[in-house]
């Protein structure tokens, strides 16, 4: 996902971090100011000044397929998008297929900074850092997919349908192989999305994400505070526990490359629930489910008092010995998408390994 170099170190870059009063306005979708959008909480963002759409992309030898993904961007049909890339140091041709992308860019402009060299996570999150507040929206966008034509004008229609509030806009994607032929669809989520469901998992791949001005907001602002395991989960954790609106789209928007350098690659089947089986046994939830909560608490100001509360029972299952936090998971009112992942989650529960 993204570029192709994993870590979830903490980040070196320096930023100033300030606490939100309740005082500050924050800025409703038409650019003007508004009130809190949660119970907690509300954060400073600058007004809507452009009808441009940010594309944050994070690069790291990706020159394979880099071209293709960036001319997917460039036919979009959407006529106004700014490119903001954060390069992780990458030693194959990426840089020089960005400067070319830049000199041709007609949709508005490319610009290309270094990344922090710690990751995909810190590179993304050095993106919500460093990227101007004043876009009508925001994508993410990894170095290797191609998305359809329609991808940003559909989203953005969603969004600005959606209640008043952050937003989070993610789709399903149709699956191709390192020649892009079809191979198959992401699963199909149909039960709620909500801060129960975005404690355990993410509703979609970052690719495929848009946020709004305020949800943006909240996600720049909350990485000022702290690291995250991957920008997409965070960013479906955050909105929903803030109290906003995240919106699945059950139509492909993009084509989702599967091959060997994929950080995070096809995300269904028999392989891929022993894969994570694998990892939950191994402890690596358990971590993620650590960091994750450690970020939440560090952001409890901007989270609602439904999702404070969700967020305690959950890190009483967290904290639990066996086989207690079984009972502690049905109180939490925690789930995932489908049945097969419910019943690893209370597998896992059963034995201590959340």
């Amino acid at each position: 996902m993204g570029e192709r170099k994993s870590s979830c170190t903490n980040c070196s870059i320096s930023v100033s971090v300030f606490r939100s009063v309740r005082s500050r306005s924050t800025i409703n979708g038409s650019g003007k100011p508004a009130t809190s959008f949660n119970a907690g909480a509300t954060v400073t963002m600058p007004p809507v000044t452009i009808s441009k759409v940010a594309v944050l992309l994070a690069t790291y030898n990706g020159e394979k397929f880099l071209d293709e993904q960036l001319a997917s961007i460039h036919t979009q049909t959407y006529p106004e998008i700014d490119i903001l890339v954060s390069d992780d140091g990458s030693t194959d041709a990426t840089k020089s297929i960005l400067r070319q992308w830049r000199q041709r860019w007609t949709k508005g402009k490319i610009s290309i900074k270094d990344g922090p060299r710690q990751g995909f996570s810190e590179n993304f999150r050095s993106l919500l850092v460093r990227t101007p507040g004043s876009y009508t929206a925001y994508c993410f966008a990894d170095q290797d997919d191609i998305w359809l034509p329609h991808k940003i004008e559909r989203a953005l229609s969603m969004l600005d349908a959606a209640a008043p509030g952050p937003a989070l806009y993610g789709s399903r994607t149709r699956l191709v192989d390192e020649r892009g032929t079809p191979i198959g669809l992401s699963p199909l989520f149909t039960r709620p999305k909500s801060f129960e469901n975005a404690l355990v998992q993410s509703m979609a791949g970052g690719n495929t994400m848009m946020l709004n001005p305020q949800a943006f907001a909240l996600l720049a602002e909350s990485s000022h505070r702290a690291s995250f395991v991957t920008h997409d989960w965070w960013a479906y954790m955050l909105v929903t526990g803030a109290g906003g609106t995240a919106i699945y789209d059950p139509e492909p928007s993009l084509l989702y490359r599967q091959h060997a350098a994929n950080i995070v690659g096809k995300n269904s089947g028999v392989i891929a629930t022993f894969r994570r089986l694998g990892g939950v046994m191994s402890g690596q939830f358990r971590d993620w489910a650590s960091a994750n909560i450690a970020a939440l608490e560090t952001c409890e100001d901007m989270l609602s008092p439904q999702a404070l509360s969700t967020l305690m029972r959950w890190k009483q299952v967290h904290e639990a010995r066996p086989p207690v936090g079984l009972r502690a998971l049905r109180q939490a009112g925690v789930y995932r998408q489908n049945v097969r992942g419910n019943i690893m989650l209370y597998l896992a529960a059963l034995m201590g390994w959340l």
